[in-house]
């Protein structure tokens, strides 16, 4: 259903008014007489009347023609007017026939000369209005698509048009490069993930077999079973885990439950949690608490972004190396930092962009063992930014730093 705009006779009313005080004003100061200057006001409105009542049936009829006729229509609309009114006014007034054909050469040749400046400048505003629907066709594609012709020539309508699509167009350009990362990321994460999983499982089913079929008895092989059966489970369970909150993460769905956590206490309880890890590997994990403060925060999400983060560090870090937690209040005095320095000798330069996307752990070969599923920063970053707050890493000393920004107060 097409919804035409109301019609507002206000403001041609008003200017037709205006022009015919306009006439009057300049008949009296020509000195012209009354009965005369009436008459040639009646002739010029008759004149634009009819002008403008043919223009409006031309237009009608050529609805569906370009914009560039539309406009020759329109503009020849006034040029008609004027030769109507002159030359019903002077078929009254001139006593020489001659001199009424000098008017009408004049006015033929001054329609002409309309015609033509009417052609010209329809064809321009037909060339941008083709300029802007190709632009329009093209949204999207590539750019910003292509650069509206005779600029300078246009309406300012078509071109703040065109700007609008022209920055349209990068939008949506922008929109479908990024969705065809998020679409390459995610068939990644399919087949790298499914990979992880599908290692641990074929190696606990084996073991399970060999149990079964009475291939190992011995109690020594079989407690070795057990134990490995039991950390590929944990594996395959932390990486659900990780699958899970990724999942919520990207779905805009994770719930905080806001508190005010003693920042030490949230960092001692990271070290407890892993101090497994580390002691398997020999790893120092030292603790520098400034200025201990107390900040808001989900606890849950928030223990598991310091966790993922030490996880990351004593995987990375030799055996017999050290990892040290920095936490306290920024020189600002408006957030809290905690940052994870650990010994991983690197991070390369072109990765080190990667680090916070998903599966990524930092070498090229997926194989099996404690590399993770490459989703622990990935779900720390989510988290992290789920609270306002700011991830980053950069290389310092014997390896990297994590370096995680919170406000002190509920955003």
């Amino acid at each position: 259903m097409t919804v035409r705009p109301p019609l507002r006779w206000g403001q041609p009313v008003a200017v037709a008014c205006g022009g015919l005080a306009a006439g009057a004003l300049v008949a009296a100061l020509g000195g012209i007489p009354a009965g005369d200057a009436v008459r040639l006001l009646i002739y010029s409105t008759l004149g634009a009347a009819v002008a403008g009542a043919a223009a409006a049936l031309v237009l009608q009829a050529l609805r569906r023609t370009t914009v560039g006729v539309q406009t020759v229509v329109a503009a020849l609309a006034p040029v008609l007017a004027v030769a109507i009114g002159v030359a019903g006014a002077t078929s009254h007034m001139f006593l020489m026939s001659h001199d009424l054909w000098v008017l009408w050469v004049v006015l033929c040749s001054a329609g002409g000369v309309g015609i033509l400046v009417s052609i010209l400048l329809g064809r321009r505003v037909a060339g941008a209005v083709r300029s802007v629907g190709d632009m329009a066709r093209r949204l999207g594609e590539t750019g910003p698509g292509t650069e509206l012709a005779g600029r300078r020539a246009v309406p300012g309508e078509l071109a703040a048009l065109a700007n609008e699509l022209q920055q349209t167009s990068a939008r949506l350009a922008a929109a479908q490069e990024q969705a065809a990362t998020l679409e390459r990321s995610r068939r990644e994460l399919v087949a790298w993930v499914s990979h992880d999983l599908r290692t641990p499982l074929a190696g606990i089913r084996a073991m399970v077999e060999a149990l079964e079929d009475g291939v190992v008895d011995d109690p020594e092989t079989v407690a070795r079973y057990h134990r490995t059966m039991r950390r590929e489970a944990d594996r395959l369970a932390g990486l659900v885990n990780d699958l899970f909150e990724l999942s919520r993460i990207q779905a805009g769905s994770v719930s905080l439950t806001y508190e005010a956590v003693p920042l030490d206490e949230l960092v001692a309880d990271a070290i407890s949690a892993t101090a497994l890890a580390a002691a398997a590997k020999e790893i120092e994990v030292r603790s520098q608490v400034r200025q201990p403060s107390t900040v808001e925060l989900s606890t849950p999400e928030m223990a598991r972004v310091v966790r993922n983060l030490l996880d990351n560090a004593i995987r990375h870090t030799a055996a017999g190396g050290t990892v040290i937690v920095d936490a306290g209040v920024d020189d600002d005095g408006a957030s809290a930092v905690v940052s994870v320095l650990d010994a991983c000798g690197g991070i390369p330069e072109d990765d080190i962009d990667q680090v916070f996307e998903m599966a990524y752990r930092g070498d090229a070969a997926r194989t099996p063992g404690d590399g993770g599923g490459g989703l622990g920063l990935a779900v720390a970053r989510g988290l992290v930014e789920a609270h306002h707050g700011q991830i980053s890493v950069h290389n310092e000393g014997p390896g990297c730093r994590f370096l995680v920004r919170l406000p002190l107060q509920r955003p």
